[in-house]
Formats: C-alpha cells, sequence, structure tokens
C-alpha cells in the first residue's frame, strides 16, 4: 500500500467538530500498559485533567514514530509524554511541565569505571535505542560509538545484564527504577554514569489547531493539581 494512503487510513477522516483524541507510546514509568491496562505517571495525571475538566478524550497506545505521526498530521490530537524540545517548540501547542528528568548513562558496577565525556565518547560501544530523541542528542553531542540496535527500552537491560554491551542511554531515573524492578536487577548492579546527557520537562502537546480554550482548561487543570499536592503523590508513586 502506498505510504500516503497507508497514512490516510491511519490518521482517520478527522472533521473540524471530531472529538479530541489521545494518543500516548510505550515508555515506563510515564506511560505503559500493564496487565493490559494503560497505566504510568503521566497516564494518571492526564486522566486526572480529564476528570477536573470534565472531558472523556480516548487514549490509544501507539509504536513511538506512529504516535508521533498522529499528533504531526491528525487534527485535534493530544499526546503525552513529550520532552519540550527548541526544535519541537513551535509544532505543537504545550500543556505543562509536568515534570523536569534528566538521561544519564548507565553500566554494571563491575565494570572500569567511567566517570567523564571524554571516556564516553571513546567507550568501545554504547547502546540505545534505534530511533527517537535519546540517539538524535547523542549523536549531536558527537557520539561515534552508538549501537542503535535496542527496538524497546527492556532491550537495554537485557544486553547490558548478558553483556552484549558494556554501557547503556535510554531511560530517566525513574525508567531505570521501573525496569530494575520489573527485570528483577538487584541493587547495586547497575552504576550511572556521572555525566548528564540530557535535561528537559515533559509536557503534554496538543496538534497546533486545537482550541486555546481547551489548552487554557487543561493547563488550569494542571495548575490545580500542582496546588493540591495530588501532582506530587502521583509522581511518588512512580519514583
Amino acid at each position: 500500500m502506498p505510504a500516503a494512503a497507508l497514512l490516510c487510513l491511519l490518521l482517520g477522516s478527522a472533521t473540524a467538530d471530531e472529538q479530541y483524541q489521545v494518543v500516548t507510546e510505550e515508555w515506563a514509568p510515564y506511560n505503559y500498559v500493564e496487565d493490559d491496562q494503560l497505566t504510568g505517571m503521566t497516564t494518571e495525571i492526564v486522566r486526572a485533567i480529564m476528570t477536573l475538566t470534565g472531558d472523556h478524550f480516548e487514549i490509544s497506545v501507539q509504536p513511538s514514530m506512529r504516535a508521533t505521526q498522529v499528533l504531526k498530521n491528525r487534527p485535534k490530537t493530544i499526546m503525552y509524554s513529550l520532552f519540550r524540545t527548541p526544535e519541537r517548540e513551535p509544532l505543537y501547542k504545550w500543556v505543562g511541565p509536568i515534570v523536569e528528568e534528566s538521561i544519564h548513562a548507565y553500566q554494571r558496577a563491575d565494570s572500569p569505571p567511567i566517570d567523564t565525556l571524554e571516556q564516553l565518547l571513546h567507550a568501545p560501544q554504547i547502546t540505545t535505542r534505534h530511533a527517537g530523541l535519546v540517539p538524535q542528542t547523542l549523536q549531536s553531542l558527537g557520539f561515534k560509538n552508538l549501537d542503535k540496535s535496542a527496538t524497546e527500552s527492556r532491550l537495554l537491560y537485557r544486553m547490558l545484564l548478558a553483556g552484549r554491551t558494556s554501557i547503556i542511554v535510554g531511560d530517566t531515573a525513574a525508567g531505570v527504577a521501573y525496569y530494575s524492578r520489573q527485570l528483577n536487577i538487584p541493587p547495586g548492579m547497575l552504576r550511572k554514569i556521572p555525566i548528564e546527557l540530557y535535561r528537559s520537562s515533559l509536557y503534554i502537546a496538543f496538534s497546533t489547531d486545537s482550541d486555546d480554550q481547551v489548552i487554557a482548561a487543561w493547563s488550569k487543570a494542571l495548575e490545580q493539581l500542582r496546588r493540591s499536592g495530588e501532582l506530587t503523590r502521583i509522581q511518588r508513586r512512580y519514583e
């Protein structure tokens, strides 16, 4: 099927009066499926926002690249969670910030310690996911030693534990904690390399045709969750 026709099928025939659609991707602990239920820190926050605004928008989980394409091309689309970068800034309307996060590289604790950016740049191999913001950021920082073979975050940890790579980059500290629990990685087995490779805040992104009244209502609801302490309570459950 031609790519244009496939994209049309994916996006559907959205009309001006069509209800908003919310899309997300698998990215623990912010948005992920567990026991056939969509959950996660930002999922809970988005649902709490819609409770306050009275919205009942459907949420669908899509592969990362597909979710981004839907956000770019389908009218009245909302996506979470996204880092708000200078490149993305003009592409969407934004509600947030939800939480500020940073990304570091990790190695096995029994490996010779890496402590400098120069050491990282000259490491034999750094494994990351095959696409997305993280590999793009690493490339922009001058990394020439990237192995972009991991199709999902879980594979990064399995490769590291199996000795198929010595360094991985892909998740925030909350994500590393989540996958460590999921894969029963003993405390102390992973070492965070003390070099911050990326820092930004996570936001909810709206397609540019979204009504400003909707943006304002969601922003007000998020601020209400922040003032009441509910936002912090949700975040702490996933730290």
